[in-house]
């Protein structure tokens, strides 16, 4: 008998998701480069659910970057970091990323949900605290339940309810305070002046996920604690490779003795195997792009304020963002696909974010913008979704 079988036979997704299963709209297939037009199973549509906030992920340089390192080192690298699946290169990134973030050293994993895993749950032990934002990216989630540090979490961006939570904690005791610099689905970012504060206050260490905020915020996009002054600040930085930097990957940078503890006691890092070199060598070189050419950014920015202020005009409920990520709000789980499904079939990709990516009555659609992007495709997407959500009633 295959219990497996068993078990999952009677799994129907339109059950398990309560809507027809018309309306599904994940694992949708791409064919062809990701840039902010794509054919999607046939269909052409407007990207504007990527996290490809420079727009590099087709950048000739990038893909050139990428192919170079196949013909020097091959498709892998045939075993983890830590025995023979270090290559050269993969030093002196770590060596850049570093320098680029303001920390001494650097770590690079194979991907960045890998990196929270790692870090986490090797640097925080049974008598610490791992104190995270209630809506913390999964992989922190992740990273605080493997180690044996004892969880606690505060209301979203609120600095009463972390205080609260800080004075909860034994006094002795390491407290490691993670938050997302910019948070993925809300689009609003930390308030990293108010964490600091009470980090001193309550003798905690700070540690910061920039998956969304580098390539973003801060000089020449060095992330949220860059843009804050704070980078001296905040112990550990995070951040990832399949955003901004066009590739996979994560890393974490700190200083060289924390650096060295992570190397040598992150189960994560030590049993996977190592970053391959065609994306190492792309997202190098997309960081070497994001150096070189600060208009890409500037760019970004001004076609995501023009965004804000379409939707906002258009009284669409869109949060507190203030950044590429713009959340429209639904709060209805079927009008969330039934938007998603309808703006597709009109050529537009746009993200449904449900629970438990989200709370049960904050259902929403994930706007994200690219420095590619221009305002005429913003103009269009705008529109359609405005008819959309107003033949839905969404907005009245």
């Amino acid at each position: 008998m295959n219990l497996l079988k068993e078990r999952y036979s009677t799994y129907d997704l339109a059950s398990a998701y309560g809507v027809d299963i018309s309306l599904y709209p994940y694992h949708r297939a791409v064919s062809g480069l990701q840039g902010t037009e794509v054919m999607m199973e046939g269909h052409k549509v407007l990207m504007f659910g990527s996290n490809s906030y420079l727009g590099l992920t087709s950048d000739p340089r990038v893909i050139e970057a990428s192919v170079e390192a196949v013909r020097k080192y091959g498709t892998g690298c045939a075993g983890s970091r830590y025995l023979n699946g270090t290559i050269d290169m993969h030093r002196e990134f770590e060596h850049e990323l570093a320098e680029f973030v303001g920390k001494e050293d650097a770590i690079i994993y194979s991907t960045g949900f890998q990196t929270n895993l790692g870090v986490i749950s090797s640097v925080v032990g049974r008598d610490d605290y791992v104190v995270c934002d209630e809506l913390d990216h999964a992989s922190i989630v992740e990273g605080r339940r493997l180690s044996f540090a004892t969880p606690m979490k505060f209301r979203h961006n609120d600095m009463e309810s972390l205080e609260k939570t800080l004075s909860r904690c034994r006094p002795e005791s390491l407290k490691l305070i993670v938050v997302d610099g910019v948070f993925s689905m809300e689009g609003d970012i930390a308030d990293l002046p108010s964490i600091v504060s009470l980090k001193e206050k309550y003798n905690c260490a700070v540690m910061v996920d920039e998956a969304h905020g580098l390539g973003v915020l801060g000089d020449h996009g060095r992330g949220t604690c860059n843009h804050f002054g704070l980078t001296d600040d905040v112990e550990i930085i995070m951040g990832t490779f399949s955003k901004s930097l066009a590739a996979i990957g994560g890393f974490c940078a700190s200083d060289a003795d924390t650096i060295n503890w992570i190397r040598h006691h992150s189960r994560s890092y030590i049993f996977s195997a190592s970053n391959t070199p065609a994306a190492t060598a792309a997202a190098r070189a997309a960081l070497h792009i994001m150096k070189e050419e600060p208009e890409r950014i500037a760019h970004l920015w001004e076609i995501t304020n023009y965004a804000l202020k379409c939707f906002r005009d258009l009284n669409f409920e869109i949060g507190n963002t203030s950044t590429p990520i713009i959340p429209l709000y639904i709060r209805d789980f079927v009008k969330t696909f039934e938007v998603t499904k309808m703006m597709f079939d009109d050529g537009v990709f746009v993200n449904p974010v449900i629970p438990p990516a989200c709370a049960p009555d904050a259902t929403l659609i994930r706007f994200s913008l690219m420095a590619t992007h221009t305002k005429e495709q913003i103009d269009i997407a705008v529109d359609k979704l405005y008819r959309c959500f107003k033949k839905l009633e969404i907005i009245r």
